[in-house]
């Protein structure tokens, strides 16, 4: 009886165990890093997060929400992340990080309609532009000195009313941008903005061996050409050289 009881409580302990080493990405409708297509949750973004944590051994769940909700979940909750994460200097203590899924130039976009568009960053500080909330866009918008900032729950919503004059500019990553020419829409490049790194950010008190073997199966993702080849999967040109992980600096 007593080594029935011994085998049940350590079967529970197990069980227990295996639960709370499962960690919980999360994510937003981003194409074509993140978004839904068929009922499955994909993209470029997606395709490395899965590919990393299925390499590291690491019991994971994946779920799609309004980047607002997904990002304040991954900075308060245990166990959870969020990605596509645009990295910076204030964001870089409210995470542990994971780097990079991606590295990219920002730029202005404009409705594709035979208007001028700002021919300078102060012109363009004068006009109405939108955004995603909490998406690292605003942030960078802030710093530019933007004021007049339109906020959506997604890219979607945004580029909505981009199309439809309600707003003036929008800012997003160039291969975003150059995902949604390449889908027809009428939209084209006004200014360019500073470069950026996106990665994972997990809850800081995600176990440090679980980061660590993330961002191993990361590293050599990177070198053996597979993130390359993620890129390319999805008409996109890869990442300039990441092989240093130039993103934790």
């Amino acid at each position: 009886m007593k080594t029935m009881l011994l085998t049940l409580c350590l079967s529970f302990a197990s069980l227990s165990t295996a639960h709370a080493e499962t960690l919980r990405f999360i994510t937003e409708e981003y194409a074509p890093f993140n978004y839904t297509r068929n009922g499955r949750i994909t993209g470029i973004g997606v395709d490395q997060v899965e590919a990393i944590a299925k390499a590291a051994g690491i019991d994971y769940t994946l779920e799609m929400m309004p980047w607002a909700r997904a990002f304040a979940t991954a900075r308060s909750q245990p166990m959870h992340c969020v990605f596509t994460t645009g990295y910076n200097r204030e964001r870089a203590g409210q995470f542990v990080w994971v780097n990079p899924l991606l590295k990219d130039e920002m730029v202005l976009v404009k409705r594709k309609d035979g208007s001028k568009g700002p021919a300078t960053m102060d012109e363009a500080l004068g006009m109405k532009v939108g955004s995603q909330r909490g998406d690292f866009g605003v942030e960078a918008l802030e710093a530019l000195g933007f004021t007049n900032i339109d906020l959506a729950a997604d890219i979607d919503l945004s580029l909505r009313k981009l199309l439809s004059g309600r707003i003036d500019l929008m800012p997003t990553s160039y291969k975003t941008y150059e995902n949604l020419v390449k889908e027809g829409r009428p939209v084209e490049k006004a200014l360019r903005m500073a470069g950026q790194i996106y990665g994972i950010a997990c809850q800081k008190d995600t176990p440090p061996h679980l980061v660590a073997r993330l961002q191993a199966e990361l590293d050599k993702l990177i070198l053996s050409g597979g993130q390359d080849r993620i890129f390319t999967a999805y008409g996109l040109p890869p990442n300039t050289r990441t092989a240093e992980n130039g993103g934790k600096n």
